[in-house]
């Protein structure tokens, strides 16, 4: 009886033992395949065409990048035109515009990273709490760090409606889960990761305050302007010429909506601004006023998950490639079926970018294939997906573990005894 009872706990360990490992060996990619040969750059435009076609009913932009130049483009239209100039709106995308206008600041000399963000605010104030405000620095409030757990997720504004100044928005934000929703520190300050749009609400009055411009005339000049993205900008999207119509998911018109939060999730913008976008952030001989080093320090990890890198100042740290980097960039995605994702391999400056407007996680979808053919690897976006993946080989390699174990307990008794 203590022999069949051992080897009953000695069968249900090295199956959770494979489990463990069936795991781990997922987010190294073993269980996952790309949809596309390694360096097949047509090939991975073809699929990404079938998928596009096949999953939205709306309007989608499409550009891959390899060495910095465009190798493929696919642009699939629901009723109007789509090209690479359409317009389309952005939503948490917005937040890597911001931490490029802060990095400008920095560069400047002047905002410090490690100076309380109080230091810089005047207009608006944290609530007092139960944690040291001066803890919320703006390396902490870039890297989502800062201890704010409002989760925004900010709500949309009709074309009519009037929108809050910054000051009353941080005070009453509007949240896109219709909750009441502050803005204050409700974890201790460096501790954990906590994604915080309100925290990029305070970095958009950061720069009205240290600039003394417009948080919208400040990027204009700092970033747009030099970089000739003349399709960008955070005007609502109804009112811009050659936009996208806002769709559902089952590719009906929706209407288009306003946002308070600018720097959180106003920007708009086109595919082939993005491209001059990418170039900058990847070539150092077409400076926007931030320098080599400080663009590489924004993908430095900051933030962590389970001991696992996720974000550097205010870039998603998507995996990790060969020489020690990560591929870096920001998504985006909001109601009705908003996604954006655009995904910079530093190794390569292939790049990966996609705009979509009536499907709420394509461009993330895809985003996440492109960085498994890049890597080898799943992205932090990819985690579920990942986990799905080692669910055949767990089960597989523990019906062996099990199958051999009862085999040969089956052959121990069976043996026959030596004979004295």
């Amino acid at each position: 009886m203590l022999k069949l009872v051992l080897t009953v706990i000695g069968a249900l360990f090295a199956v959770a033992v494979w489990c463990v490992a069936a795991v781990f060996l997922a987010f190294e990619g073993w269980w996952m395949q790309p949809i596309a040969p390694k360096d097949d750059y047509n090939a991975f435009v073809q699929e990404t065409q079938k998928t596009i076609d096949a999953s939205n009913p709306g309007n989608t932009s499409f550009i891959l990048i390899e060495g910095g130049d465009v190798v493929g483009e696919y642009f699939a239209k629901s009723e109007r035109s789509i090209d690479a100039n359409t317009v389309f709106p952005t939503s948490s995308f917005s937040k890597w515009i911001t931490a490029l206008g802060v990095m400008a600041l920095v560069d400047d000399g002047r905002v410090n990273l490690d100076d309380p963000v109080t230091s810089y605010l005047t207009r608006w104030r944290l609530p007092e709490g139960e944690y040291d405000n001066d803890a919320v620095t703006v390396r902490r409030l870039l890297s989502h760090m800062s201890g704010l757990t409002d989760g925004l997720g900010f709500g949309d504004y009709r074309g009519d409606e009037t929108l809050p100044t910054i000051e009353q928005s941080l005070a009453n934000p509007r949240a896109s889960s219709d909750r009441k929703v502050v803005i204050a520190v409700g974890a201790e300050p460096g501790a954990a990761f906590n994604y915080s749009g309100g925290g990029y609400l305070m970095l958009q009055l950061l720069i009205e305050e240290v600039s003394g411009k417009e948080y919208q005339r400040f990027i204009q000049d700092a970033l747009l302007t030099p970089l000739n993205m003349d399709r960008s900008s955070f005007a609502f999207i109804g009112d811009i010429e050659g936009a996208t119509h806002s769709y559902t998911f089952a590719g009906e018109i929706a209407p288009q909506f306003n946002y308070a939060a600018a720097g959180a999730t106003g920007f708009s913008t086109s595919a082939a601004d993005l491209v001059r976008l990418v170039a900058a952030v990847t070539n150092a001989d077409q400076a926007i006023g931030i320098s080599a080093s400080s663009l590489k320090s924004m993908r430095e990890p900051e933030a962590f998950v389970f001991g696992s890198p996720i974000w550097g100042l205010g870039e998603i740290l998507y995996a990790p490639t060969q020489n020690g980097d990560f591929v870096f960039g920001h998504d985006g995605a909001n109601e009705p079926a908003i996604n954006v994702s655009v995904r910079i391999n530093p190794d390569s400056r292939d790049a990966f970018i996609m705009l979509v407007n009536g499907h709420p996680s394509l461009a993330s979808d895809i985003g996440g294939e492109w960085v498994l053919w890049q890597t080898g690897k799943p992205d932090i976006l990819s985690t579920e997906k990942a986990l799905k993946s080692a669910v055949p080989p767990a089960a597989i390699g523990g019906f062996i573990i099990i199958t051999f174990i009862v085999f040969a307990a089956r052959r121990s008794r069976t043996k026959p005894h030596a004979r004295p």
